[in-house]
């Protein structure tokens, strides 16, 4: 009996089953990494001075960046108090089970073989995205707003 090939596409570009834990490194690696940084900023607390530098725009601008108050409010999400971390910055703080969810499809899809990238977004979603963080670095530094300061 002669034996069946198939084609390279339909095998995965040449790669097997054992290759798959292999491809998850990477995003294993990035979750660690990720872990390492939440479990140094718990325990070094950002609002002490001289542990970490000031945000650069807020040096030169007098005016508060998206990301301004994210090391504290990562700070407080690892000592377990969410409130105090959505009064330093909700964008991040609403940002994080989007992020934890991306990250386990791209685990997922490492692991059965998928390649880089595992999720997908069209063009208009990500154009959705950056204008929704332009108009909370604006709205955060207007006067009425003075809620989303951190």
């Amino acid at each position: 009996m002669t034996e069946v090939r198939r084609p390279m596409a339909a095998q995965g570009a040449g790669r097997g089953r054992g290759d798959r834990p292999l491809a998850a490194l990477v995003p294993a690696g990035a979750g660690a990494a990720a872990l390492a940084a939440v479990a140094y900023i718990g325990l070094v607390d950002p609002g002490e001075p001289g542990h970490y530098p000031p945000c650069p725009f807020l040096m030169l601008t007098g005016l508060y960046c998206p990301g301004c108050g994210t090391l504290r409010a990562v700070h407080a999400l690892a000592h377990g108090d969410p409130v105090t971390a959505f009064g330093l910055n909700p964008l991040v703080v609403a940002l994080i089970p989007f992020v934890v969810w991306w990250w386990g499809r791209w685990l997922a899809g490492a692991l059965r073989g998928r390649p880089w990238p595992a999720v997908r977004v069209r063009p208009v979603l990500l154009w959705i995205g950056l204008a929704g963080v332009l108009a909370y670095w604006v709205v955060r530094n207007l006067p009425f707003a003075a809620y989303l300061a951190p």
